[in-house]
C-alpha cells in the first residue's frame, strides 16, 4: 500500500531538485541556535515552538490565529508559494506548521521526511548564512473542518463516529505526570504516542504500518478522528501521519490538555 496523499511528504531528493525555484520558501524550524550552526541553503528559520493556545474558545483563538497569520506572512510565503518545512527529523514542530498552513488554506505545504539529519545523511550541503524573507502576501482562508475547538471535542465525546487519539507520553496519558492543573486524559480516548509515527531514523513509517497501527487502536477512516497532546504539536504530527494514509476526517484539537486539563468545567478520565 502506498501513502494516499504522497505529496504532503517531500524527500531530500525533491527538495534538491526544486532549490532554485523561485517560489520555493524553505522554513527550518528547529532552534535557531541550531539554526545559525547549519541549515539547508536558502532555508528560513522560523521557530515558533513557544507560542501555543490554551483557550479555543471564539475570542481567545481569534486573536491566535491573527497572530499565527502574520507570523507566518512576516516569512514571505505568498498565495502561489511551494512551501517546504523541516526540522531535525520528520518532527512535530514541522508537522505544526504544516497543519497551520493547511487549516489556513494553503494549497501547496510539504514536510521534508526525515528533516535536516537526512539531508546531512545524504551528504548535501549545509550553509551558515541566513535568508532574510520580505513579507509575503498570504491571507488565511480557515478550513474549520480541520480544526476542534473544545466545544467541539465536548460534543463528540463518546460518539460511534468520532475517536479521540491521545498522543502525549504514557505518563501524561495514566496521570503520572500532569502537565495542567489535572492530570488525566480526555474520557474514551485511545492512546497512540506521536513518535508511533516514524521509524528509528526519523522518517514516517510505511502506509501499511500506519495503517495497521491506527486500525489497531479502532482509528478507522470511517470515523471522525480529533488528536490532540499538550499544545497541539503532537496532535499536529498524528494529523499528518493520518493525512498521508487517506484518513477524510481529521482535526487537530489545538488546545489540547493545556486548555482542557485546566478548566474545572471539562470532563477527565483517570
Amino acid at each position: 500500500m502506498k501513502y494516499a496523499n504522497p505529496e504532503l511528504l517531500w524527500t531530500v531528493d525533491d527538495l534538491r531538485l526544486h532549490l532554485d525555484d523561485p517560489r520555493l520558501v524553505l522554513l527550518d524550524l528547529r532552534p535557531p541556535e541550531a539554526y545559525s550552526n547549519g541549515h539547508i541553503p536558502g532555508a528560513r528559520s522560523f521557530d515558533i515552538f513557544g507560542i501555543s493556545l490554551i483557550d479555543t474558545r471564539p475570542q481567545a483563538l481569534d486573536a491566535f490565529l491573527w497572530i499565527i497569520e502574520h507570523l507566518i506572512q512576516a516569512k514571505g510565503i505568498n498565495t502561489d508559494s511551494k512551501v517546504v518545512i523541516y526540522d531535525d527529523v520528520a518532527g512535530m514542530r514541522s508537522a505544526r506548521l504544516f497543519w497551520f498552513l493547511e487549516f489556513f488554506g494553503h494549497a501547496d505545504a510539504h514536510v521534508l521526511n526525515g528533516g535536516f539529519n537526512a539531508w546531512t545523511a545524504a551528504g548535501l550541503p549545509v550553509t551558515q548564512q541566513a535568508s532574510i524573507p520580505k513579507a509575503g502576501n498570504f491571507k488565511a482562508k480557515l478550513q474549520l473542518h480541520l480544526l476542534a475547538t473544545s466545544d467541539d471535542v465536548l460534543v463528540r465525546l463518546h460518539s460511534p463516529d468520532a475517536v479521540l487519539v491521545d498522543t502525549r507520553s504514557e505518563d501524561e496519558y495514566t496521570a503520572r505526570i500532569a502537565r495542567a492543573t489535572r492530570g488525566g486524559r480526555i474520557p474514551g480516548a485511545v492512546h497512540l504516542e506521536w513518535t508511533q509515527n516514524l521509524d528509528p531514523q526519523g522518517f514516517f513509517k510505511s502506509a501499511d504500518d500506519l495503517q495497521a497501527m491506527y486500525a489497531n487502536q479502532g482509528v478507522s477512516p470511517e470515523k471522525e478522528a480529533i488528536p490532540y497532546c499538550q499544545g497541539g504539536y503532537r496532535a499536529a504530527h498524528t494529523y499528518l501521519a493520518l493525512r498521508l494514509i487517506g484518513y477524510p476526517r481529521v482535526r487537530n484539537y489545538l488546545g489540547s490538555w493545556g486548555e482542557w486539563g485546566n478548566r474545572a468545567n471539562l470532563p477527565i478520565e483517570r
